[in-house]
């Protein structure tokens, strides 16, 4: 089996972002030369996500609500963790509930997303500098045997 891993690095103008990684995670499946397998991608930060979803800016406007207004408003006095003088225990209680890793799988050398799919950073600590890590696994060969 071969591994190729890559890194994606981003300091984000804002606290809170989504960014579309699906053509680096493209690029880097078409430089490993890997043609049947897997791609992990991992948020490598405790207050980030990677997930699967719509490439679709309402959707994302939907998102960031729905994470602000029910599952972790940016509030800092509701929380516990707030009070050893961070401010961002929001973030990792949406990182927790987006996720902060994916496996994509690889069929015949191209990422085997169903329609619409798409593979997102989900920021929401921002501003400093963090990464994401792609570890891409899996078997080559040769163009004659391609499926």
């Amino acid at each position: 089996m071969k591994t190729h891993t890559h890194y994606l690095w981003f300091e984000t103008k804002k606290r809170q972002e989504i960014i579309d990684i699906t053509d680096e995670l493209e690029e880097q499946l078409r430089e490993s030369g890997i043609r049947e397998g897997f791609a992990l991608v991992s948020a490598m930060h405790i207050s980030a996500s990677v997930f699967v979803n719509d490439h679709e800016p309402g959707l994302w406007h939907d998102i960031l609500h729905w994470l602000e207004h029910s599952v972790a408003p940016w509030e800092p006095h509701r929380y516990r963790h707030n009070e050893s003088g961070e401010d961002n225990a929001a973030a990792h209680l949406r990182s927790l509930t987006l996720g902060h890793e994916v496996i994509v799988p690889v069929t015949n050398g191209t990422l085997d997303l169903g329609p619409w799919q798409r593979v997102f950073y989900g920021e929401w600590d921002g501003q400093r500098r963090k990464r994401v890590i792609m570890k891409i696994m899996g078997e080559t060969w040769p163009d004659s045997r391609r499926v």
